[in-house]
């Protein structure tokens, strides 16, 4: 197995960031990572990027390789 290739993230928390961590701890490349998840290595790097546009089938099949589970929260009551 390839060692995954780190490099700067920008920090800002969102689901990639959290993939990409999950995904180094684990040890697993990109490609290998996609592998897992049945998806091409293009969809994996468009997630962890924070592109806009990811199909939420690809998300979930992702999360589940990593492992993670996906939870809706409401963000509260929003009315005035």
């Amino acid at each position: 197995m390839a060692a995954p290739r780190r490099r700067a993230r920008t920090g800002r928390g969102g689901l990639g960031d959290h993939f990409v961590d999950r995904r180094h701890r684990l040890g697993l490349t990109q490609s290998e990572l996609a592998d897992l998840a049945g998806v091409s290595r293009s969809s994996v790097q468009s997630l962890e990027s924070g592109r806009a546009t990811v199909q939420l089938d690809l998300v979930v099949a992702i999360a589940d390789a990593l492992g993670c589970d996906l939870t809706l929260t409401t963000r509260g009551d929003r009315a005035g």
